[in-house]
């Protein structure tokens, strides 16, 4: 037993001197140029080589310092580039016919830039074309038997280890860098549809991940690639994935699930892409619900464009209608958008209205009412533009008095609204961009008011700039008890009838911000004249502007002058000096 045992430890002891000494008993440097001529060949690039190494223990060609040129019209520096490659090879033929069979392939860290010129081509659309001009038209067979032809390349098994792709365009400095990115596929064939699995890790965080099945590969565009594949994303940040200029303030975190089917150059995407925190205008403030979009699109890989079926977009339980087209230009890409929406309900949607750079009058909330869209959004996706008309009707702003905002043309009418404004309807044309929002014909129907129009602009820094007029209606006027204006309001009540809007016009300005606005009375020439155009509405002439001002100065006889210093009191500005 024991000479049994000496035995074997003997053998272990020469097969372990064996697995030492024999990597350098085979020159697998002699390899390298059948391995570049081989790689060179089926990528139709350069490929370079350093040191080669052998290790029996693993059954793999360790190589160091690999290259691969890039397409010559895009760059001179490597498309890709990996300190160390992992070669798995059949031992046997190598050992003792000194044949290089590859069975696997890892590249360990792998760098690669993409680059899109243009025209939208990509600098990799070329792998596995036209061969490079370095390399001979025809590759020499290896000792090994089988064609080195690239319609001839197998692999049982090809990964990518935490590499790091670089995504630019050929007219820009600006680059884009994804970490973290690791592929595995199986049974690789460039004739072959095969199993890939791919993920990589955003400039701000988030994954993305690829898996289905690849192949074969287009001979004449490896951008054309048929894929059917499941796309996930989870948290990637908009603002850093290079698409959106960061100076402009736009953000979000998006997450998707999607099917993606490739086939002759036409994408097929049809999932559900969720946006949270969304900023979507300069100074806006990040939404506290998500924006939900079910979509189904089409993209033309050779024209870089794309048309979005007809597709949804949920806010809560508000629906809105998609419908446009999309184009890549340069970094970004061109939106031709539609939005729809018919009877959303407007309490689902307050919660997204900061992302607009809308927000609510402080303390206030919308309890009720329901909303209408039809909008434009138009535009590079760094510079996006929404024109169209938005509308609200029976709505409720819970916690905002207008009253007592518009203090003045509350004592005017000798009326109180309440802390809650009811809406009947509220009505704009609005032009979105990312320094703010323009609204332009605004009408606002409160009943226990009246009428106000006007329009304005809400900047990026969401300062109020708006001119509007408010008209109280005569039926108001005249039935308010105790009004500050008694003795306007006996001629208004006399002649309303004859009045075409029936009710007085008072002029005034929105500053501020729309979290506090800041309602102050404009009782410049323009007021002297909205005035004087209602007195003489009213059946007032001249004897009922004086008697107005008489009672307006304090029994003083006046005029129309008076009647405009007088209210320029009431509604809180300053009175002119005589």
């Amino acid at each position: 037993m024991s000479k049994s045992l000496k035995w074997i430890g003997i053998i272990v002891v020469v097969v372990l001197l064996i697995l030492v000494i024999l990597p350098f008993l085979i020159p697998v440097n002699k390899f390298r140029p059948t391995i570049e001529a081989r790689a060179s060949d089926a990528l139709g690039r350069k490929v370079q080589l350093g040191n080669l190494s052998l290790s029996i223990l693993g059954g793999s060609l360790g190589i160091d310092d690999v290259s691969i040129s890039d397409d010559p019209k895009f760059s001179s520096s490597p498309f890709l580039t990996a300190k160390k490659v992992k070669v798995g090879v059949e031992l046997m033929p190598l050992i003792f016919s000194q044949q290089l069979n590859v069975t696997e392939i890892s590249v360990i860290e792998p760098q690669v830039t993409m680059l899109k010129d243009p025209s939208g081509r990509w600098n990799f659309s070329s792998i596995g074309g036209s061969k490079p001009a370095s390399t001979p038209t025809e590759s020499k067979p290896s000792s090994g038997g089988g064609g080195n032809a690239a319609n001839s390349v197998s692999i049982q098994k090809l990964t990518l280890e935490d590499g790091q792709i670089t995504l630019g365009n050929t007219n820009s400095q600006k680059r884009t860098t994804y970490q973290k990115v690791n592929l595995k596929a199986t049974d690789v064939a460039t004739t072959n549809n095969f199993p890939v699995t791919f993920s990589l890790e955003g400039p701000g965080g988030g994954t993305m991940k690829i898996d289905g099945k690849v192949g074969p590969v287009d001979q004449r565009d490896a951008s054309f690639t048929p894929q059917d594949v499941k796309l996930t994303i989870n948290n990637l940040d908009l603002a850093k994935t290079g698409f959106l200029d960061p100076s402009l303030g736009l953000s979000g975190l998006v997450d998707m699930d999607a099917a993606l089917v490739s086939q002759s150059g036409k994408m097929s995407v049809k999932g559900q892409l969720k946006l949270l925190k969304a900023v979507l205008v300069q100074g806006g403030k990040p939404s506290s619900v998500p924006a939900v979009i079910n979509f189904d699109t089409v993209y033309d890989l050779a024209a870089s464009s794309g048309v979005l079926n007809p597709s949804t977009l949920s806010i809560g339980n508000a629906k809105s209608n998609l419908s446009g087209t999309y184009k890549s230009v340069g970094d970004e890409f061109s939106l031709d958008m539609k939005i729809n929406g018919q009877n959303l309900p407007a309490t689902d949607l307050e919660s997204f209205l900061p992302a607009l750079g809308i927000n609510l009058p402080s303390g206030s909330k919308l309890t009720a009412g329901t909303l209408t869209t039809n909008l434009h959004v138009s535009g590079p996706t760094n510079k996006l533009v929404t024109d169209g008309n938005i509308g609200l009707y029976n709505g409720k702003l819970s916690g905002f008095d207008l009253g007592q905002k518009m203090s003045g043309v509350a004592a005017l009418a000798g009326i109180k609204t309440g802390k809650d404004l009811e809406i009947e309807k509220l009505t704009s044309n609005v032009h979105m961009a990312p320094t703010g929002l323009r609204a332009d014909d605004l009408n606002l129907v409160v009943p226990s008011l009246g009428t106000v129009v006007g329009g304005g602009t809400l900047d990026s820094g969401n300062n109020l700039n708006f001119n509007a007029v408010a008209t109280v209606s005569s039926a108001i006027v005249n039935n308010a008890a105790g009004g500050a204006m008694g003795g306007l309001n006996q001629v208004l009540g006399a002649g309303g009838s004859n009045c075409k809007n029936g009710g007085i016009k008072v002029p005034f300005q929105i500053h501020g911000t729309a979290s506090d606005p800041k309602f102050v009375p404009d009782v410049g020439g323009t007021t002297a004249g909205l005035l004087k155009s209602e007195l003489s509405c009213a059946g007032g002439g001249a004897g009922n502007v004086g008697s107005i001002a008489t009672g307006l100065a304090g029994g003083k006889a006046g005029s129309t002058s008076d009647v405009v210093n007088q209210l320029g009191g009431l509604l809180g500005g300053k009175k002119k000096k005589p």
